[in-house]
Order: structure tokens, then C-alpha cells, then sequence
């Protein structure tokens, strides 16, 4: 990932010394657990143990000198880790496995974390979509259908729904990161032919992950469970971006990104202060999208295994963790930042002459004695001229000889209007 979407946090995860670590304690714990089993003499896995490489950048940088010879990044690092190590304890290093044992048990650990900072991710972006909601639960806007007009809703109504699909996605992460807590140290087709299960089973608890019977590899219908939480989150943050992009736009102008001291929002145009985080927002997700196909793609392999999703695991599983997280993060800053203009609100709610009482003006005719169809033609009738000349809505009702205007004032009543939204509010309690 480029450094201008990566996080601190989630380097940690991704970096090469800590992947090669996971690869070295893996190792190390599979030379112990055959010992435990009786196959690797005791001293040889506690000299392993003693005399390992740290994992920093000079060993990183050893690695890849020998992979130009070998061609084979795990074969390059038993390589290097054997001669850190020497003979003859070092022989035991790699004892009865493959490759993807090693690469697949740590790929799902690394996986685990991530998934661990993301869900942190997705409940401190709900705490503040929370509070917002709440803070909002009044804060009256038109709501808008087709990008017009509709009837009245309240902002507060408008983010407690964004709260409740972050709850969704952040048990769609949860059960990800149940679905990647997995490992396999079961040999080159999953057959324990060259490794007793009980070493497998000794890895798995030292280090949390649930073995599980696989090919050569793990199946990949749980990496691209991972991609899709992942992308989920994504969407749903996008979801939010372009409501704040549309919410920012001049004609509407009803909330604001934040703009620093010193900030510039365009290198022409002095006045402009544009969405670029809710813009930025919006980019990635494709990325997330993306990333998710191929990431099923890499479902189907070639009989126990092939290598055609090793390359791309490479990319996408990384970057998907990045991206994933930082759209989060940027989001929660975008919306802790928001300027909300409640009369700017108001007034682009009174702009359509109280056209948004229809429905209501409609079903209290309907109660009055019309036929629905009446009803409707009467209302369309009035709401269309309204509209096309600038008239107010309920006065031009109550100039109509077919309306009774005793039905008037509840259906134009805002507080009736708006009176059952307690119940979106209800759902946000214990969210957090």
C-alpha cells in the first residue's frame, strides 16, 4: 500500500519483518511440538529456540539475497534460519512441512490481526455515528427520494441508519475474523504423511488459531469471506460519503467538511472548500470492490494446489486490510470535523411550498370520504401548480372547493409527521 493510505497500525500487521517473524515462530513452535511428540530431540528444539534470527531488516534483507539464488521465498528463509541456527539443530528446522503450512498458518494470524484493528475500527466509528444520531434525533431536513423532494425526516434519523449498518458490518468482520482464525501444518496434500496431527494441534494453541483440514493450503472461500467484510465496509462508508458529498453540494449546502487553519481547497480558486475526504472515501471503496473479485477468483485452484492466488494474495489482502481501515479512520475524522446546518435545513425544507405534506393531505382526504383516486387527482392538481408557479401548497388547498380544510392542519403537521421516529432511535441502544 502507498504510504499515503497506510496506518501505523496496520503496517505493523503487514511489514515484512513481522511477516517473516510469524514465519519463524511458526517454525520454531512446530520444532517444539515434534519434540513434544518425541520425533526432534528436546535440546535440538530449545538450541532452535536459543539461537534464532531476529526478525528485523538485515534479516528481511537476507532473505531476498537468497531467494536470487533459490527462487523460493519459504525455501530462501528455512535457508537463512537454518544457517542463523547451525547444524545439527538447524536440520530440524522445517521438519515434515510444506511451504504453504508455514506461509498459510502465519497468512491467517496476520489475518486475525487485522481484522482485530478493523473491528476496533468499525465500534469507534459507531460510537460517533451514535452520538451524532442522538445529537440529531431534531434536527429536521427533508428527506429526499430520486434526489427530490420527498417528505420530512430528521438528520438524526438519517445517521442512526448509518449506525445500524456499521453494527451490521462489524459483525460481518467479527465473523471474518472467525472464518481466518484458522491453521494447517498437515503437510503437502493435507495428509499428515510426513507430520503428526498432534504437532499441528500444539501450534494451533500456542498460537490461537483453529486447525483445520485442508489441501496443501487452507480453502480460500475464508480469504475472500475476510475480502468481502472488508469491502462491506467499505461500501457502507461510501454509503455515507456520497450522502455528505450531495449534503455538501452549493445548491443544498446543509453540512460542511471541516477546513483547518491554513488549509487550501483549491490551488485556483480561493473560496472553494470541497468534500475531499468524503471524496477520497468513495475512490477507495472501488478499490475495496475490486480486490473482493479477485479474491474469489482465487477460490478455485488446480487439484491440492497452484500458486495462481499466491500473487495475488500478495497485493489484495494487504492493501484490502489497509484500505479497509483507513476508510474508517477517515471517516470517523470527516464526521467528528462536520459542520450541520440545521436552518440551511429548514429552509431547503420550506423550499418546495409544503409540498412535502402530500401523502398526508392525500390519505386525510381519503379519510374525509374520497375515493383514493379522487384524492389524488385533487392533491396532484394542486401540487403541480404549486410547483410550477411558485404558490404555496396548503393555500392553494384551501382555496379548492373539493377539499374539506378542517383535514388541513393535522396533515401539514410536522411533530405528526415526524412522531414514530423513537422507534429508529430505540435501535441504537447498546451499540456501542
Amino acid at each position: 500500500m502507498i504510504p499515503r493510505y497506510s496506518t501505523p497500525e496496520m503496517d505493523a500487521v503487514w511489514s515484512d519483518p513481522v511477516r517473516f517473524g510469524r514465519w519463524l515462530e511458526v517454525e520454531l513452535l512446530a520444532t517444539e511440538g515434534h519434540a513434544e511428540a518425541g520425533v526432534v530431540p528436546a535440546q535440538a528444539a530449545a538450541i532452535c529456540r536459543a539461537n534464532a534470527p531476529v526478525s528485523d531488516e538485515a534479516f528481511v534483507q537476507k532473505i531476498h539475497e537468497r531467494e536470487q539464488i533459490t527462487d523460493h521465498d519459504v525455501a530462501a528463509f528455512v535457508d537463512v534460519v537454518q544457517d542463523a541456527i547451525n547444524d545439527p539443530a538447524g536440520s530440524w528446522i522445517h521438519y515434515g512441512l510444506t511451504s504453504s503450512d508455514v506461509g498459510d498458518t502465519a497468512l491467517c494470524w496476520a489475518m486475525r490481526d487485522a481484522a482485530d484493528l478493523m473491528i476496533e475500527a468499525a465500534t469507534d466509528l459507531l460510537a460517533t455515528l451514535v452520538r451524532m444520531a442522538r445529537e440529531h434525533a431534531d434536527t429536521v431536513m427533508i428527506g429526499r427520494t430520486h434526489g427530490i423532494h420527498a417528505e420530512p425526516t430528521t438528520f438524526g434519523a438519517k445517521v442512526a441508519l448509518w449506525a445500524l449498518q456499521v453494527d451490521r458490518d462489524r459483525a460481518r468482520l467479527r465473523a471474518a475474523r472467525d472464518a481466518v482464525a484458522v491453521m494447517k501444518l498437515s503437510g503437502a496434500v493435507g495428509t499428515y504423511s510426513n507430520i503428526p496431527p498432534e504437532v499441528e494441534a500444539f501450534v494451533g494453541d500456542k498460537l490461537g488459531l483453529t486447525p483445520v483440514p485442508a489441501t496443501q493450503v487452507v480453502a480460500r472461500d475464508r480469504h475472500s469471506e475476510f475480502l468481502y467484510a472488508c469491502a462491506s465496509i467499505g461500501a457502507t462508508c461510501e454509503l455515507m460519503a456520497v450522502e455528505l458529498r450531495h449534503l455538501q453540494r452549493t445548491e443544498v449546502r446543509e453540512v460542511q467538511e471541516g477546513f483547518k487553519p491554513g488549509q487550501k481547497g483549491s490551488s485556483a480558486m480561493p473560496h472553494k472548500r470541497n468534500p475531499i475526504s468524503a471524496e477520497t472515501i468513495s475512490g477507495l471503496s472501488r478499490v475495496l470492490r475490486s480486490n473482493l473479485l479477485a479474491g474469489l477468483q482465487d477460490v478455485a485452484l488446480w487439484h491440492e494446489r497452484d500458486i495462481s492466488h499466491s500473487s495475488v494474495e500478495r497485493v489484495i489482502l494487504p492493501d484490502s486490510s489497509q484500505l479497509a481501515y483507513y476508510v474508517m479512520r477517515r471517516l470517523k475524522r470527516l464526521l467528528d470535523g462536520l459542520v450541520v446546518m440545521p436552518e440551511r435545513m429548514q429552509a431547503n425544507l420550506d423550499a418546495s411550498y409544503g409540498l412535502v405534506f402530500s401523502q398526508p393531505v392525500l390519505l386525510s382526504l381519503v379519510q374525509s370520504g374520497k375515493t383514493r383516486d379522487e384524492a389524488y387527482r385533487i392533491v396532484q392538481r394542486n401540487a403541480m401548480r404549486a410547483w410550477d408557479e411558485g404558490l404555496d401548497f396548503r393555500t392553494l388547498l384551501e382555496a379548492d372547493d373539493e377539499v374539506d380544510n378542517s383535514v388541513l392542519d393535522d396533515a401539514f403537521d410536522l411533530r405528526r409527521s415526524l412522531s414514530n421516529l423513537n422507534i429508529v432511535f430505540a435501535q441504537l441502544d447498546g451499540l456501542e
